[in-house]
């Protein structure tokens, strides 16, 4: 079915996407999750729906040979769409440019605001940050970056992971470890 929706037949496209619809909307949702200034402005479905677009566009040129690099194509889809939304509404020009969407409606320093929360987290706060990070993650090497992006936005455990790519854990911990440690030197020489 994958080899048929690349060469374009439209029904083998809605078969795929038929078999893999629940499993896409779980990892749309848990992307989603990691852009939490876009939830004022879009709905999960909406951010689903723009990645289908984009993932039967990009079946043109991209040519996944199985399951797994399917879901990664689609994992791709997703991560650019949002990264896409976050730069249309918080761009320079954006409608949520001069709009504080973050602390729920708390003042920064009222008990759960900002900047206790800035505090006690070490994930990124700002919608510029949180596109920091996954542009990042999309600069990984392609080893790394499947491994993180099976863990991260999927949320397989190690041996899932270990077990899907026909890998051993050791190897999952080791990329999984290689692709933190460039995170974290591409976030601190971006910021």
């Amino acid at each position: 079915a994958i080899n048929a929706a690349r060469d374009g037949d439209r029904s083998a496209f809605d078969t795929l996407l038929a078999r893999f619809e629940g499993r896409l909307r779980i990892l749309t949702k848990q992307m989603f999750r990691s852009f939490p200034g876009l939830r004022r402005w879009e709905e999960t479905d909406d951010v689903f729906q723009a990645a289908m677009i984009r993932l039967h566009r990009s079946l043109a040129d991209a040519h996944p040979n199985d399951a797994r690099h399917f879901i990664g194509l689609c994992a791709t889809q997703i991560r650019r769409t949002l990264l896409d939304l976050s730069r249309h509404y918080f761009g320079k020009l954006g409608p949520a440019a001069k709009h504080e969407t973050s602390g729920g409606g708390r003042a920064a320093d009222a008990p759960g605001g900002k900047l206790e929360l800035a505090q006690r987290s070490s994930e990124p706060i700002s919608i510029e940050d949180w596109t920091a990070f996954h542009e990042a993650i999309a600069s990984l090497p392609e080893e790394q970056r499947e491994v993180f992006e099976l863990i991260w936005y999927t949320g397989l455990g190690q041996q899932e992971a270990a077990d899907l790519l026909g890998l051993n854990r050791r190897t999952i911990v080791r990329r999984l470890q290689a692709a933190r440690l460039q995170l974290t030197e591409t976030l601190s020489r971006a910021s």
